[in-house]
């Protein structure tokens, strides 16, 4: 049931305003909790699954005991993701080719409900995934959404000390890739550039694009012309794009759109949107090509509907 729902229902409009304050409460946290929990888990779906446990946790408790709402929904999201998290692993073993992170268009919402906009753009949720799950609650309250090491300690069950090295871990497991951080505009001239490059079919120019280690991930579980295995190496990656130059692109329509904080591409045909395209990169150029074909990562491409 939704909240809006829970409000409309005749046995709760005759209570009185405590549920109305409840309401008033989550929703004022309602988009850092989204936040929190898409961080986690790289999927809008489960977050919006996390907030909505969270509500239903923070209706049914007794909140005349709770003196720091926002602890208390911070907390639960927090560790319901650990939870989930700690169960996707599995799911994931059955995925069909690479799995990345589900797209969020943040045209809308630059920030995502964080103070800060760490840990949301594909590099740095693609590294998280090398993380515990208490790794990345930590890293995240931390560097998203700039939480004291006691109160992390607080929501994840740990000393103030094993809190802090829980977020050194994640730095340094961080600082060890090679992703740099590029102006956005830099970024989506790149991305330019690679798109008429491999329209062209043009595998000399793409590998100038490429640094040499790139890696070309394309999540389609399953679907239609979905590469099931990373491609890897400058050349090998170029003539892998210029391989299907003469048939990919035919019929569809590129445009623009800001996805996890990024510029990206989005092919549509037939009024769908099919696929994404966006880039990390390195000091050598595009280090990691991340296409996302799966149906069911591009419903929130367009609008973030958390």
């Amino acid at each position: 049931m939704r909240i809006d729902e829970v409000m409309s229902s005749p046995d709760d409009l005759g209570r009185s305003g405590d549920l109305e304050e409840a309401v008033r409460i989550f929703d004022t946290h309602r988009r850092r909790l989204f936040g929190i929990a898409y961080r986690m888990l790289s999927s809008v779906a489960d977050a919006e699954d996390i907030v909505q446990e969270t509500w239903i946790r923070w209706q049914n408790t007794d909140r005349t005991q709770i003196q720091e709402p926002v602890a208390f929904l911070t907390t639960i999201a927090t560790r319901l993701s650990i939870n989930v998290l700690q169960s996707s692993h599995t799911r994931r073993e059955t995925y069909i080719g690479p799995w990345l992170p589900e797209p969020v268009n943040t045209d809308d919402d630059p920030a995502l409900g964080a103070e800060r906009a760490e840990a949301l753009q594909f590099a740095i949720l693609l590294t998280l995934e090398k993380l515990t799950p208490t790794e990345r609650a930590a890293y995240i309250l931390r560097e998203a959404f700039d939480y004291p090491y006691p109160r992390i300690a607080e929501v994840i069950s740990s000393s103030v000390v094993s809190a802090r090295q829980l977020v050194s871990r994640a730095r340094a497991h961080l600082s060890s890739t090679k992703v740099a951080t590029v102006d956005p505009h830099a970024q989506r001239r790149l991305l330019e550039a690679f798109l008429t490059a491999a329209q062209k079919g043009d595998a000399q120019e793409l590998e100038r694009l490429f640094a040499s280690d790139v890696v070309s991930y394309t999540d389609g579980n399953g679907v239609k012309l979905a590469a099931r295995t990373p491609v890897n190496g400058r050349r090998r990656v170029a003539q892998f794009v210029a391989a299907f130059a003469h048939h990919f692109w035919t019929g569809k329509t590129i445009d623009w759109v800001h996805v996890n904080g990024q510029p990206a591409a989005t092919l549509t045909e037939d009024d769908a949107v099919t696929t994404i395209v966006t880039v990390t990169t390195s000091t050598e150029g595009i280090l990691q090509l991340l296409w996302v074909m799966s149906p069911q990562k591009l419903g929130h491409v367009t609008a973030v509907s958390a």
